[in-house]
């Protein structure tokens, strides 16, 4: 009789181990997608906070228009911000010289001196 009770036993220790197992894992992946809802919130945040917002020093930007196109400007930093296209849209309206002597320029900065 002492044989059957200890098999009873370790057979509902097993059985307590698994239950166990099943609800730490449920657990470990109820935590990873509220994990992954937060950070998703925040980065929702960042984003809306940001938007408009001059990446160099974070104040509001405005808008000016040049050359028939309407750009964003930072008042503080003095930063200049184009949306796609609009430098295409500038340099249409003034010839594409400057702007390749401008990307050549940039060339240079960014390779260094050739010679």
């Amino acid at each position: 009789m002492e044989d059957k009770d200890r098999l009873g036993t370790k057979l509902h220790q097993k059985e307590q181990a698994e239950e166990s197992r099943y609800f730490a894992e449920r657990d470990r992946e109820l935590i990873n997608k509220m994990k992954e809802q937060r950070e998703a919130e925040h980065e929702e945040e960042i984003r809306v906070l940001a938007l408009n917002r001059c990446p160099k020093c974070g104040v509001q930007l405005t808008t000016r228009l040049i050359e028939e196109v309407e750009i964003d400007e930072c008042e503080q930093c003095q930063g200049m911000w184009l949306d796609k296209g609009e430098l295409e849209a500038m340099s249409a309206q003034k010839g594409t010289h400057w702007v390749k002597q401008f990307f050549d320029g940039m060339g240079h900065v960014l390779t260094g001196p050739k010679g």
